[in-house]
């Protein structure tokens, strides 16, 4: 069974899981910048006025109101009151335009001075950030690097490094790790940045264990649209924030968890391997890390990454808690249909993806088998254009 996975429609049904990409200040940066003095300029002219006139009512030199018409001397809150009973509108006004017109200077300023380490955004799934919606596109280079910086809330590729490079150094287990760690970063900050606005009770170990148990039969319906939203709202009542973001180009993991603060964690996956079978196990083993281990590791489950004691105790409570061990014996002698599959799947309230993808991972059925098809139920992402 095929589905398509619809960003879109798994937005409009978890709208609050999902970030709008236009945040607070983020507004059009044009090449050019107005001095408040033009606007000065055209005041004198409804007036009638020269220069010298305005220097006159104010109490200004005429070298000074020439510097304040240039830009090259600021408005004053003092400035600004008199200007607001000399020509009009309101010292707030005038202190907003010599505000606007300084951030203006700065923000050219930085812009250019960004462009230097444009060459940091080859090192991010640029392409996938944009068609994801994470951040938006921008011709000029400088002003990208401040929207990658904006997405990943650091001020500096080198303070980049420092939060997302330093810590990610630990699961540089391969080369195709070390080839793709911007695609990583950027896949693990959409989700912090997802799960910050997922609303979540403090964190209850036994709540969420208990929650579990009701998420098993779940495995059972199909449609990722009625599942998902079930799943984050169930997960959100014990302190866990549930994400299911897109894998960028290069990103080789498939799952991963870390906590967000001592009340919340973060259960984060993919459809790397697109079908409910790896979903699901994707789902207990990052729940069996959070409910083993501790608030001060992250786990991030990569593609061809060595196997570690916390990863066989993770794959173990997944193994186990989907198909309790006194069934092992009943998978090995069990006939190989999709009849006998699809009655056992009734019998444990599992989907029976499930059970074939566990007769496949025991060596117990074929991979190629045609029960993939039948039994499996596939997903695939469709991006809105």
């Amino acid at each position: 069974m095929d589905i398509e996975f619809s960003s879109s429609d798994l937005q409009a049904l978890c709208e609050q899981q999902r970030l709008m990409t236009k945040q607070l200040g983020d507004k059009f940066s044009p090449d050019w910048i107005s001095p408040p003095g033009e606007t000065i300029l055209d005041l004198l002219e409804e007036h009638g006025w020269k220069q010298t006139e305005l220097a006159k009512r104010t109490g200004y030199t005429t070298k000074h109101i020439s510097l304040l018409i240039n830009g090259k001397a600021p408005i004053t809150e003092d400035t600004a009151i008199k200007l607001e009973r000399v020509v009009g509108s309101t010292a707030h006004f005038w202190l907003a335009r010599e505000a606007q017109y300084r951030e203006g200077l700065v923000r050219v300023t930085e812009r250019d001075s960004l462009k230097v380490v444009a060459d940091w955004l080859k090192e991010l799934p640029l392409k996938e950030m944009i068609t994801f919606g994470w951040i938006r596109a921008f011709a000029d280079k400088g002003e990208q690097v401040a929207e990658c910086l904006r997405f990943f809330g650091v001020a500096t590729v080198d303070l980049w490094r420092k939060e997302y490079g330093e810590p990610l150094a630990a699961f540089r287990s391969s080369d195709k790790f070390d080839k793709h760690a911007g695609s990583v970063a950027a896949w693990l900050r959409q989700g912090e940045r997802s799960a910050a606005t997922l609303k979540t009770e403090p964190y209850e170990r036994s709540a969420f264990k208990e929650a579990l148990g009701a998420l098993r039969t779940l495995t059972r319906e199909p449609d990722p649209d009625i599942f998902i939203p079930k799943l984050i709202e169930a997960c959100a009542k014990t302190g866990v924030a549930v994400v299911v973001e897109p894998a960028p180009k290069g990103c080789p993991a498939s799952g991963a968890t870390l906590w967000l603060s001592q009340d919340k964690a973060l259960l984060m996956l993919n459809l790397r391997h697109k079908t409910n079978d790896h979903f699901w196990f994707s789902f207990f083993h990052e729940a069996g890390h959070l409910l083993r281990h501790g608030k001060r590791l992250r786990f991030i489950e990569m593609e061809g990454a060595l196997s570690n004691e916390h990863e066989e105790e993770a794959n173990e409570f997944a193994r186990d808690w989907l198909i309790p061990p006194h069934y092992s014996r009943s998978l090995a002698a069990m006939q190989k249909s999709e009849v006998a599959i699809n009655a056992l799947a009734d019998q444990l309230g599992i989907a029976p993806g499930i059970i074939v993808g566990r007769l496949q991972n025991e060596g117990l059925l074929r991979w190629d088998s045609r029960l993939n098809k039948s039994l499996k139920v596939r997903y695939e992402w469709r991006h809105a254009a």
